[in-house]
């Protein structure tokens, strides 16, 4: 009798998804390998150490993770919502003890290494975040009118940023305002409350930018310096140099901002150079001599890979992808039988979109590097399981969206 009630509940998976899912990781393998290949160490080290293993080994642990997901009611999954969003806040807060964060490429303290795995409390808070924010928004939306009950939706959110800017990590920080927007547009919040919100949003984020393009230093906001320039290099800005600086400081920051702004530079050429059929797997020049860089083309800038050797049929592929697994979670939206599994997918549905815009934003020059993953394409374990157990997620509101 189980056995048969399982498989009943396998025949209700939203297969299209999960095609759409597969093919990206079947994508992601092969271009993870075609982006790292060419290392001259890429010959010289064990075959378990190659990167295009780990991503297999990650996109097994993520499918365990999210089939387990699978198993329970979602329903279920919300009774232990604080209890997962705390956990992951004291992770966060952890990640910032020296000792217990670990630094890399910036000087950023986002991972803890355990040896085995860089784990990354940031991208698992994001699906904390969520989980808690759906069961909080899920209660009468009579109740939502009330102010209390809007901040502490709003807590639920600045927690969590806080800690992510902290680190600092502005991608996954800047892409849990779009979620939580969302879901309590979709909850019923007021819309004059959401209107003043986006508001507010959107002038802080003015003036952000003003402080830190025009205004002098001593009254800028304390932002890391590789932030800074990023911003500058977005906004085809020069580094200003300091009041009567010399000839060799100034060819310093010349020199700096070309370094800077190299890594989207090439990301740009390679996406262009694709043409439309691309030159081949394995075949970009971009790639295979070093100008896009080697230590980002597996994981921030995967896309122009592919862009490169697969051209405009390959990008527009990958995007059919990702708007198959969009369509299908805004279809199961549609079909959840309750509130909470609803703003579970829309949360979901929202959080893979914004990393998705973001990231192949940056590699066409259209928003600024954050560092911002893509969705199962791009190397990393943390990030790759989470994107899985977030379709797990999604699943597990489709499988019981007539459970009664």
């Amino acid at each position: 009798m189980l056995e048969t009630s399982l498989t009943g509940q396998y025949r209700r998976l939203d297969r299209l998804q999960l095609a759409a899912v597969c093919a990206l990781m079947l994508l992601g393998v092969a271009f993870v390998y075609s982006a790292t290949f060419a290392r001259e160490s890429a010959a010289a080290i064990h075959w378990y150490q190659r990167f295009w293993v780990r991503q297999v080994v990650w996109y097994l642990l993520g499918a365990g993770a999210g089939a387990c997901v699978c198993l329970a009611d979602y329903r279920v999954l919300s009774r232990w919502s604080l209890v997962i969003y705390w956990a992951m806040v004291v992770l966060l807060l952890a990640v910032l003890v020296p000792g217990i964060g670990s630094t890399h490429g910036w000087g950023a303290r986002r991972w803890i290494d355990l040896g085995f795995f860089q784990f990354q409390p940031s991208e698992f808070a994001k699906l904390a975040f969520i989980i808690a924010e759906a069961n909080y928004l899920s209660r009468p939306q009579e109740e939502l009118r009330a102010p209390a009950n809007i901040l502490k939706a709003l807590g639920l959110i600045l927690i969590p940023f806080a800690l992510i800017m902290k680190e600092p990590d502005l991608g996954s920080a800047l892409v849990l305002i779009p979620t939580a927007f969302l879901m309590m547009y979709v909850a019923g919040v007021p819309k004059k409350f959401l209107l003043k919100l986006l508001g507010a949003v959107i002038v802080l984020s003015a003036l952000f930018i003003v402080d830190v393009l025009f205004l002098p230093q001593q009254w800028r906001i304390n932002v890391e310096d590789y932030q800074r320039r990023r911003l500058l290099v977005y906004f085809g800005k020069d580094y200003d140099p300091p009041p009567g600086a010399s000839k060799a400081e100034r060819e310093r920051l010349w020199k700096q901002q070309f370094d800077d702004s190299h890594n989207v530079r090439q990301a740009l050429i390679s996406v262009g150079s694709g043409g439309l059929l691309g030159t081949g797997w394995r075949q970009g020049t971009q790639n295979i001599l070093g100008y896009l860089p080697r230590s980002v083309a597996h994981n921030d800038f995967i896309f122009s890979v592919i862009a490169e050797e697969k051209g405009f049929v390959g990008s527009v592929t990958v995007l059919t992808l990702y708007g198959l697994i969009l369509l299908t979670g805004v279809g199961i939206a549609g079909q959840a039988r309750d509130r909470l599994g609803k703003l579970l997918t829309v949360g979901v549905v929202t959080l893979l979109f914004s990393h998705v815009f973001i990231n192949i934003g940056m590699n066409i020059r259209i928003m600024p590097v954050t560092g911002v993953p893509l969705p199962l394409l791009s190397y990393g374990g943390s990030s790759v399981v989470v994107s899985l157990i977030a379709i797990g997620l999604m699943q597990n509101v489709f499988m019981y969206r007539k459970a009664y």
